[in-house]
């Protein structure tokens, strides 16, 4: 979204999700890159309501994910400040694990990893794990019945 409103903002152009996305994986990043790139971008004339062209860095990129950035590792920092002793030792020892879309995003691991000071690392299939892990659990869910149950 924050792309999106990026290119309405200064390109007076609207550009779809998908597009959007698309952007974030192939030149967008947290971290600037060695050589900055571009990309070329279809997008629908706000003022005409005809399609046109623009070119967009990933300079640009960075700059327009910067808040919802910086809301992931405010998110983080806050549930380290609620997560018991017991396991923020574990967390500041073995560190944590991006899952989703958002792991994809070049340099976010280190950012959030300076940024915390803890070990960050990204899930080896990082769009499925999570559907995958719950389908696990939900396949062995006589194993954990009675802790649900009684917790």
């Amino acid at each position: 979204q924050a792309i999106i409103n990026h290119c309405r903002k200064n390109y007076n152009l609207l550009i779809g999700d998908r597009c959007a996305e698309k952007m974030k994986c192939e030149i967008g990043s947290v971290l600037p890159f060695k050589e900055e790139k571009n990309m070329e971008v279809t997008g629908r004339d706000l003022l005409t309501g005809l399609p046109k062209t623009f070119t967009i860095s990933s300079m640009e990129i960075r700059d327009s994910i910067e808040e919802p950035v910086m809301a992931i590792v405010s998110a983080v920092r806050r549930t380290l400040e609620t997560t018991p002793p017991e396991l923020s030792s574990d967390i500041f020892e073995n560190g944590i694990t991006l899952t989703g879309g958002g792991a994809l995003l070049s340099g976010l691991a280190q950012f959030i990893q300076k940024e915390m000071g803890i070990p960050v690392g990204i899930a080896e299939d990082p769009l499925s794990c999570v559907a995958l892990g719950t389908g696990k659990v939900l396949d062995q869910m006589d194993q954990y019945i009675d802790r649900i149950i009684f917790n």
